[in-house]
């Protein structure tokens, strides 16, 4: 034993014998050395050597979770199918001086609407999980809002047909759909990311033999984050659409796609009906966001994020107030709040990744086509996900975790707003390109590149706008997969669909700042707007690792679910609001 810890024990008064408590401390270090050398027997929780000696692996998904996978895989391939062709739609003329359009509106009408109609699609997630939590559950709500959405869909290919165009419907007949759309979208979004979560029980890491006799760990957060890489991967498998729908409306017309898109998304709802029995469903857990957002603003009024605990009104006013929650509710959302804070900056990258469903559709018309029309261009960024997906999912990602390499998902996010930029500085390159080719330079598809009446492109071939989707689409692995995944592993259990909402949200802000940006969307100003937005995509990816990169270290730590997350989860809420009552102080 070292001198100073004699020194301790003799000042603390001890008496006893020191060569005794160097016995004891030695053989209370020898049962903590065998604590931590002890083999766990499979399907139990690893101790914290075996945590960081053995390889961390994610686990099978459940036939419900596939299910739930179809489901939005037909919901985005009606979306991107019928929304991919809204920029022609609305901007080009019935006349097809331009080729085929409908409205007329020219481009920043076009642009206008297009990004009011994203914009419309990411605040009614919040409605929709108002609806889940307060009242009906998600699946009954993903149901409810199916209808909704058929309603509006259905709207959309009677106004569309070319008799309804020609006497004036038209216009009328898309903003009540998109409306109508945008709602149903909104009420199923916010639901089926978390249901398709929640069909995964395992809640704790445990210990597992492969077959080849390696002992590993299952880690139900790499198996979260392998659910929401597949439920990505079919979002962009349904936005292939994007294949069809183009020939559709260049050679039948805009009815003939977005009937296509009502047929599929009815095949969705069936799946969503029929596949019942297999699905975990768990029921509503009472009004949970409308509390919520209560309580934020007695914190925004009091400067105190305490100020909603019915014990601190106590303590500091001086009175007992009756409220529907308890402390540990207020605690609750404080540590939501603390997860949605990394969304701060999204609103930036959800402005760059609009570009691709609008500005660059706009781009494409402006050069040569050969034969391919400009919205089918919108298809390389589905594609360059499919492809990369299943590449980092099978063996980027298992080497790196193999090498011990960490790539928490703060540095994912932060890589994907770089990847952004990059496809804002090929696109704003593109740009130049175009503007400095015949016939119409500065002026893309002016009068001196018209035949037979049909303004054509500037001598660039449409190819080379290939990589600013592939860009974009390599961006969305990183930074949307894994603010989906932040969304759902960070959020308190009662607060899954509310922080999913927040999440949303950020990208109805950046469309609301893409709907600021409208004005400058005209040649060649928007060159100028490309090489803006690739600067500030830039330098918000440095910030926001600086900001946040110490919560890397803290992930496993924020991943721990609390103790009772191994209930169900109707006893969970039955309990809590049982505990609300008898907490909550009586007037």
């Amino acid at each position: 034993m070292s001198t100073e810890r004699e020194v301790e024990l003799a000042q603390s008064g001890n008496n006893v014998p020191i060569e005794e408590i160097v016995v004891n401390e030695k053989a209370a270090m020898d049962v903590d050395l065998d604590k931590e050398n002890q083999v766990t027997p499979d399907g139990g929780e690893p101790t914290l050597h075996e945590k960081t000696s053995l390889r961390h692996i994610a686990e099978n998904l459940p036939i419900s979770a596939w299910l739930v996978a179809v489901v939005e895989l037909c919901e985005r391939f009606t979306y991107y199918g019928m929304s991919g062709l809204f920029q022609n739609y609305v901007q080009r003329p019935l006349d097809g001086s331009q080729g085929r359009g409908a409205l007329g509106m020219d481009h920043q009408g076009a642009t206008g609407l297009t990004t009011f109609f994203q914009f419309w699609c990411y605040v009614t997630p919040i409605i929709g999980a108002i609806i889940a939590d307060q009242y009906l559950g998600k699946y009954k709500t993903i149901v409810l809002f199916c209808i909704v959405y058929m309603v509006g869909l259905l709207i959309l290919v009677c106004t569309s047909i070319p008799g309804a165009l020609e006497h004036g419907s038209g216009l009328g007949g898309f903003i009540v759909s998109i409306l109508i759309i945008g709602l149903g979208t909104g009420g199923i979004k916010s639901n089926v990311a978390p249901l398709i979560a929640d069909q995964y029980k395992r809640k704790k890491m445990a210990v597992t033999t492969t077959k080849k006799g390696e002992r590993v760990i299952i880690d139900p957060a790499l198996t979260i984050q392998r659910i929401y890489m597949i439920f990505y991967g079919c979002i962009n498998l349904g936005s292939l659409s994007l294949l069809a729908t183009p020939y559709m409306e260049l050679y039948v017309g805009f009815w003939s796609a977005y009937l296509l898109c009502l047929c599929m998304f009815m095949v969705g709802t069936l799946v969503v009906v029929l596949g019942r029995k297999y699905y975990v469903v768990r029921p509503p857990q009472g009004s949970i966001i409308t509390d919520a957002f209560r309580a934020l603003w007695i914190m925004i009024r009091n400067r105190n994020m305490d100020a909603p605990k019915p014990s601190w009104q106590a303590e500091h006013r001086g009175i007992q107030a009756s409220m529907p929650w308890d402390d540990h509710f207020i605690d609750e959302l404080k540590r939501a709040l603390v997860a949605c804070r990394v969304f701060a900056f999204y609103p930036i990258y959800w402005v760059v990744y609009g570009q691709f469903s609008g500005n660059f559709v706009t781009q494409a018309g402006q050069m040569e086509g050969h034969g391919i029309p400009n919205d089918l261009m919108q298809n390389f960024d589905p594609i360059s996900i499919i492809v990369f997906i299943p590449l980092l999912e099978t063996c980027v990602y298992p080497l790196m975790r193999r090498l011990r390499i960490p790539f928490r998902p703060i540095t994912r996010i932060s890589l994907g707003f770089i990847v952004a930029a990059l496809a804002m500085m090929y696109a704003a390159i593109v740009q130049h390109l175009i503007y400095s080719a015949g016939p119409c330079y500065g002026q893309p598809l002016c009068a001196a590149s018209e035949i037979d009446g049909t303004a054509y492109g500037n001598q660039v071939h449409i190819a080379i706008q290939t990589p600013a989707y592939v860009f974009i689409g390599v961006s969305e692995i990183f930074a949307s997969v894994s603010g989906l995944e932040y969304a759902y592993t960070k959020a308190p259990p009662s607060m899954k669909s509310f922080v999913q909402s927040m999440y949303l949200l950020t990208n109805a802000f950046g469309s609301a700042i893409a709907e600021a940006l409208t004005p400058a969307a005209f040649d060649p100003a928007i060159m100028w707007m490309f090489v803006g937005l690739a600067c500030a995509s830039f330098v918000c990816g440095l910030i926001f690792f600086m900001v946040f990169h110490h919560l890397n270290a803290k992930e496993d730590d924020m991943n721990a679910l609390d103790a009772d997350d191994d209930m169900p989860e109707a006893p969970i809420a039955e309990s809590r609001r049982e505990s609300r009552r008898e907490s909550a102080p009586k007037i």
